[in-house]
């Protein structure tokens, strides 16, 4: 949806949908299979503290923050954020180009 939100649940469907009409031999339940199992492997690498790199669409990975000392906006008071670890996304130029409405060859993919 062009500028618009869309649940989670919504553009999942959709993929989905994707899969199973990008693969005619599969059934519905097995296209649901292969991007289910696709995500867990991804989280389960993730876990693992393993890189994920998609071609011509971005790469995951694990950052660990330190503990350091906040500020709470509203009441302006300091309060000590733990130590933990964050999923960061960084796209790949083809997807950059893509959302910017330019188009790149995924062979110049440098991820």
């Amino acid at each position: 949806s062009e500028g618009g939100t869309v649940t989670l649940i919504a553009r999942r469907a959709e993929v989905l949908e994707a899969v199973y009409a990008a693969c005619p031999s599969l059934s519905r339940g097995q296209a649901r299979t292969i991007f289910e199992m696709t995500l867990e492997e991804i989280c389960d690498s993730l876990d693992r503290n393993e890189a994920v790199k998609l071609r011509s669409f971005g790469a995951f990975q694990i950052r660990s923050k330190r503990e350091r000392i906040g500020r709470n906006p509203k009441a302006g008071g300091e309060a000590a954020i733990t130590p933990r670890r964050v999923a960061t996304f960084k796209p790949s130029p083809v997807l950059i180009a893509r959302v910017n409405g330019l188009h790149v060859e995924s062979g110049e993919d440098q991820d």
